[in-house]
C-alpha cells in the first residue's frame, strides 16, 4: 500500500542526493527527510526501485537507490504529492 500524504506532509520537502563515497565508485541515489512510518517508507522504495529498475534499501529513515536515478525519482515523488529538491550536480 503506498502512502497517502497528510495535510503536514504535503508542506514538506523531500531532497534527494546522489552519492558514491564508500562504495567503490558507483552512484547510489538517497531520498531523505521522509517523515513515514517504516512500513510504508519500505513499501515507497519498493515503487522508486521498480519504476527506476533498480536495487535499493530504507537504512536510517532514508531510502538508497542504486543508480544515478534523481530525475526519475523526483518525477514519481511529484506525482505523489511530495515537494522535491534535487540536491547536488
Amino acid at each position: 500500500m503506498l502512502p497517502t500524504l497528510k495535510h503536514s506532509e504535503q508542506k514538506q520537502t523531500v531532497y534527494i542526493h546522489r552519492e558514491s563515497k564508500g562504495r567503490g565508485g558507483k552512484p547510489v541515489s538517497l531520498v531523505k527527510n521522509l517523515s513515514l512510518p517504516k512500513s510504508e517508507l519500505k513499501a515507497l522504495a519498493k515503487k522508486l526501485k521498480k519504476s527506476c529498475g533498480s536495487g535499493g534499501t530504507v537504512k536510517d529513515n532514508v531510502i538508497e537507490i542504486q543508480g544515478e536515478h534523481r530525475k526519475k525519482i523526483a518525477d514519481v515523488l511529484e506525482k505523489l504529492g511530495y515537494k522535491v529538491k534535487i540536491a547536488g550536480g
